[in-house]
């Protein structure tokens, strides 16, 4: 083949390389506000929240659970010298404690988030935030009228790779965003046997794909999405109930967002993440979505690679808190408000109806989440 007729059979382009753009993608953290937290459930994922925060330096002082060994086992382990409690309701007229962090599932945590802002509290609610947009709406609402932030921990927007990515099209380094690619191919068979998570229909588009909704709302910016199809596979042999492979395509007036999920990928596990813009393009690689070390950007003038510092169950959850902190300190609502969170939410609840029912689902119309 010859000239006009290869058919775009031509070798790749060459580019010269490039200094990585520097960007300011570590976690954010207060100028000097150290508010009082009390952090409500010592679950699992308090580990990783109390471990951040022990970090960063941050003013734990109460820790609360309906197990009081539980609370006493975290304060231990990271603060010391913190209260333990097993009533979240004892410390809503304190004015030592300005957030409460809550941690327990999504209708358990219902009552502990409206009470704290009714409170004058403001607070940091768990993944998935709720259940039920108009829930959403309204405890958004309430913060509002009561003069406090609320925000979701939705920890992934500070993995370091995420974080650097949603600065560089930020920064204009690409263009209009076009398409998003997310591929993901993991062993997430360590929960066999567990009910809490076998028990949940949706596992894989719901309780970890919810990040990756949340990326697609937070990386598209100012692109409102129109429809979500969705698609999930279970396979004789699977280790867990859930179907293990999922799929969702997101389609905008301009661009597409592709998520597609594999949950029982025994060995050479990988995650991808591609963004295309009209100048140019994102790549991050690796293993796992904690050992994302280095992005590849492609431009017009050249391409580069930029090593990363810190991991998601590190960075993520500093920044999540630190967010919050440095949202208040500056009298601003925080990147991960309840209200910005909703439309991450209108997408994996769009998705989760797509699965059901095997069409397209109108982003927006799913109120609430069957998973």
């Amino acid at each position: 083949m010859s000239g006009d007729n290869e058919y775009g059979f031509i070798p790749s382009k060459q580019s010269k390389r490039i200094a990585p753009p520097e960007l300011a993608y570590l976690p954010p953290l207060p100028n000097s506000y150290r508010p009082g937290i009390a952090l409500v459930g010592a679950g699992g994922v308090s580990e990783f929240h109390l471990r951040a925060y022990q970090t960063c330096n941050f003013n734990v002082l109460v820790i609360i659970d309906r197990s009081l060994d539980k609370a006493q086992q975290r304060r231990d382990q990271f603060f010391p010298k913190a209260e333990t409690l097993t009533d979240y309701r004892e410390i809503l007229k304190r004015d030592d404690i300005e957030i409460v962090d809550a941690t327990p599932h999504p209708s358990d945590r219902l009552p502990i988030i409206e009470d704290s802002l009714r409170a004058g509290k403001h607070v940091l609610s768990q993944k998935p935030f709720v259940l039920d947009l108009d829930d959403g709406q309204r405890l958004a609402s309430l913060a509002k009228d009561r003069n406090v932030r609320l925000a979701v921990n939705q920890s992934g927007r500070w993995a370091p790779h995420f974080s650097y990515l949603r600065k560089a099209i930020q920064a204009d380094l690409i263009g209009q965003v076009t398409s998003i690619d997310f591929s993901l191919q993991w062993d997430q068979t360590w929960i066999a046997g567990n009910e809490g998570f076998e028990k949940i229909r949706h596992l894989i588009l719901f309780d970890f794909a919810i990040h990756w909704f949340d990326m697609a709302n937070c990386l598209m910016d100012n692109q409102k999405a129109d429809t979500v199809y969705a698609l999930v596979t279970g396979f004789p042999g699977q280790l867990f109930r859930p179907p293990a492979v999922a799929s969702a395509t997101i389609g905008y007036p301009n661009a597409q967002v592709r998520l597609s999920f594999h949950g029982h990928t025994l060995r050479g596990e990988e995650d991808v993440t591609t963004i295309v813009g009209t100048k140019g393009l994102l790549r991050s690689r690796g293993p796992g979505l904690n050992e994302q070390s280095e992005i590849h950007l492609f431009t017009e003038s050249g391409h580069c690679r930029t090593p990363l510092n810190g991991c998601w169950f590190e960075s993520g959850f500093q920044g999540a808190m630190g967010e919050l902190i440095c949202a208040i300190e500056e009298n601003r609502e925080p990147l991960h408000s309840a209200e910005n969170n909703l439309k991450s939410l209108e997408l994996c609840y769009a998705a989760l109806a797509s699965a059901d029912s095997g069409e397209i689902a109108k982003v927006g119309s799913v109120r609430k989440a069957m998973p």
